[in-house]
């Protein structure tokens, strides 16, 4: 069901803003964007749609401390060949809060529920943060349902020495969850938010918008959603055994890894190459970790020219 008109204002808010990056192509009558969702495996997926075409689809998947909204510069840019979709991950945005199933093997099948029910058969995926990490659990369970695999700055636990990153910065985050977290991040969600959109980046100064804080800040706010992202992080023990698995067999497909020079530089990458024979890196200079608000210039640029020209369109 088409609810473009229902959520004009959202949906135009986001075309506006995907209008408003520099240095990158823009059709000259915007893509709309549409809310929808969807029920699978007992869970409401709110997802964003773009775009029509003979191309393969697109999924993206959206990280920690951002919701589908996260992908709105980049859908455009995708759409003018092929449908799009960002969904909010199992527990973010408008997603159902689901009381388990956090573990990153669990939400890529939900995810994979979702794509079959929409009728798609094989898709390019794309993931950034903790969607990364649903991207390769996608992958590796679906070898032959994805044509690419783009993963975007962060690490995939239990692969290679992935230990490592938990010692570089702030680990503590990962063990931040139960009745005390919760209670001493309620009404303080910004401020907690605010750690990882400033410490992560290259510049405080040019990472996420004002609009985008206040947005994500707000979305994260309402009931469960935060006990819901701390749940992400819970899940990394589990996560860790299921990748050492998964790793044993490694991916053909063609993958690309976009990593900030700032922030995970070539440790994404070189683990990348670990569980998949045909792995593109690329580091964008100056950026941390949001990569698509700190250097959309280089970043959209890659994503668009890989996802039209790897694997089989």
């Amino acid at each position: 069901m088409n609810l473009f008109q229902r959520t004009a204002g959202k949906a135009a808010a986001a075309l506006i803003l995907a209008g408003a990056l520099p240095g990158v192509a823009h059709s000259a009558t915007p893509i709309p964007i549409e809310d929808h969702t969807v029920t699978v495996n007992g869970l409401k997926l709110h997802y964003l749609q773009a775009g029509h075409g003979d191309g393969m689809p697109v999924i993206l998947l959206h990280g920690y401390t951002e919701t589908s909204h996260m992908w709105v510069p980049l859908m455009e840019q995708l759409a003018d060949r092929r449908v799009v979709i960002a969904p909010d991950l199992p527990g973010a945005g408008t997603s159902s809060i689901p009381a388990s199933g956090y573990e990153k093997k669990a939400m890529a099948q939900d995810i994979h529920a979702m794509v079959q029910q929409l009728g798609y058969h094989k898709v390019k995926i794309v993931g950034h943060d903790i969607g990364l990490m649903v991207s390769y659990a996608y992958a590796a369970q679906y070898p032959d349902e994805v044509d690419t695999v783009t993963l975007m700055d962060a690490f995939l636990p239990g692969v290679g020495d992935w230990q490592k990153v938990w010692l570089l910065r702030d680990k503590w985050h990962y063990n931040f969850y139960g009745e005390t977290p919760l209670k001493l991040v309620q009404g303080r969600e910004r401020i907690y938010f605010e750690h990882f959109w400033n410490d992560f980046a290259a510049d405080p100064k040019h990472s996420l918008s004002e609009a985008d804080r206040e947005y994500y800040t707000h979305a994260y706010a309402q009931p469960g959603r935060m006990r819901a992202g701390f749940e992400y992080f819970h899940a990394f023990t589990q996560d860790a055994q299921d990748f050492s698995e998964f790793a044993k067999t490694p991916l053909t497909m063609p993958m690309l890894v976009l990593t900030g020079e700032k922030a995970s530089g070539t440790f994404l990458i070189d683990q990348a190459r670990l569980v998949d024979t045909h792995v593109q890196g690329h580091i964008i200079k100056g950026s941390g970790h949001w990569l698509l608000s700190e250097a959309p210039d280089q970043t959209i640029p890659l994503i668009v020219n890989f996802t039209n020209t790897a694997g089989s369109h």
